[in-house]
């Protein structure tokens, strides 16, 4: 988590909404990456997204039932569908996200039963350092 927090903090600077991924697998980072909205002008270039593009062009495969995704804050609903999509094993996230949270805090994809995939979560993992970064970030643009 503290790298995906690294990614959170460099996506800060470049502008981003600070959201930090990490991909896993055997202990081992496949792919690591941060919000790139703003920059690409593209609504899907989420860190979750780009982390599950990065491994699949790496690993040459699409499905990473071996993967485990560490993520800043809770996932969006293209993330957390995205995530099933890849047949990820565990997610681990920082902080909820009250407003757009599809793990429980607005939706919840992965626990409803309707969908082909489920994999493990776990929530609140430096949750309080996740949050700051968030905050910090939305405090400096306030104040310009």
């Amino acid at each position: 988590m503290r790298l995906a927090i690294a990614e959170a903090e460099r996506a800060a600077a470049a502008g981003e909404t600070p959201i930090g991924a990490v991909l896993v697998i055997d202990d081992k980072v496949v792919a690591s990456a941060h919000n790139m909205r703003e920059t690409w002008q593209d609504a899907t270039a989420h860190a979750e997204a780009l982390v599950l593009r990065m491994a699949s062009t790496s690993l040459g495969r699409w499905r990473l039932p071996d993967a485990t995704v560490y993520v800043t804050m809770e996932p969006c609903l293209m993330c957390a569908g995205a995530l099933v999509l890849a047949r990820i094993g565990r997610l681990v996230y920082g902080c909820r996200d009250e407003r757009a949270g599809a793990l429980g805090s607005v939706y919840d994809v992965v626990r409803d039963g309707k969908l082909n995939h489920v994999y493990r979560i776990t929530p609140g993992v430096l949750e309080t350092e996740c949050r700051m970064v968030l905050q910090g970030f939305f405090e400096k643009l306030r104040q310009k």
